[in-house]
């Protein structure tokens, strides 16, 4: 009777050693995405110490758990349970086995104009409802104010005229929505607020003059000039009216928070 079915025992072997080696590989993928700094494209910073944390503890928890396997080798292991499962066996470990495999061969990317569209890029500040006040501080100098600084701004204090000439100067990457003529584009940031998944665009419009370059979606510049108020999809926009366009490298950490 013990013989009659020998797959069963190396599988009952093998699911052990199944679960260890998927946890240890999350944690070991989790502390790679750290010293990668690729978390910072996955979370806000203020949970980066929580994942380290679970990535350490996982490693430890699977080497233990190996350990533990390896002092009991024996070929009696606990028999399958008797209750029906929608799963067979190990199909949870095996999956998360997988998942880990996919992180370490698929890189994480930032996001970008593609997905601002996807998420409802329009003219009218991007995402501004989505922009808390309590968010938002001033600073001294308009110059000062980074591109998400203004949307929070504007946000709070929403007529655009009360900002007509002032100075900008801001970072970010390049949209082009269907709703805006030619000589325009959208300078835009992610804002991430947990992880990825609720990561948002906010942006302001660029007014371009006849003889600059038009620039391509998702390239990185560093727009000044100054304030104007622009009609725009048939709203007064606070506009950036550009005299000067820098192209500059993707920021190692390309969100706002």
């Amino acid at each position: 009777m013990n013989n009659k079915n020998p797959k069963s025992k190396i599988r009952n072997l093998l699911l052990p050693w199944l679960d260890a080696i998927a946890i240890t590989a999350w944690g070991v993928l989790m502390l790679r995405y750290w010293l990668t700094n690729k978390l910072n494209l996955l979370i806000h910073p203020n949970y980066i110490w929580f994942v380290v944390l679970t990535g350490i503890s996982l490693i430890i928890i699977g080497f233990l758990k190996m350990q533990e396997l390896w002092q009991r080798r024996r070929r009696d292991v606990t028999s399958n349970s008797p209750h029906i499962s929608l799963f067979p066996p190990g199909w949870g470990s095996a999956l998360l086995l997988t998942t880990a495999i996919l992180g370490f061969i698929i890189t994480p990317q930032v996001f970008a104009s593609d997905k601002a569209l996807q998420r409802g890029v329009t003219a009218d500040l991007l995402g501004s409802t989505r922009v808390k006040p309590q968010a938002f501080r001033a600073t001294v100098r308009p110059e000062e104010r980074s591109l998400v600084d203004w949307v929070r701004t504007v946000n709070v204090y929403p007529e655009p005229d009360t900002y007509t000439g002032q100075k900008v100067k801001v970072q970010g990457f390049v949209i082009h929505p269907a709703d805006l003529g030619k000589e325009y584009l959208f300078l835009a940031r992610f804002v991430l607020t947990c992880c990825a998944a609720d990561a948002y665009p906010v942006g302001l419009p660029v007014k371009l003059q006849d003889n600059q370059e038009r620039y391509s979606a998702d390239s990185w510049l560093e727009v000044e000039g100054q304030m104007v108020t622009e009609n725009l999809a048939g709203k007064r926009q606070l506009t950036i009216a550009a005299t000067s366009f820098k192209k500059i490298p993707q920021p190692e950490n390309p969100y706002s928070y």
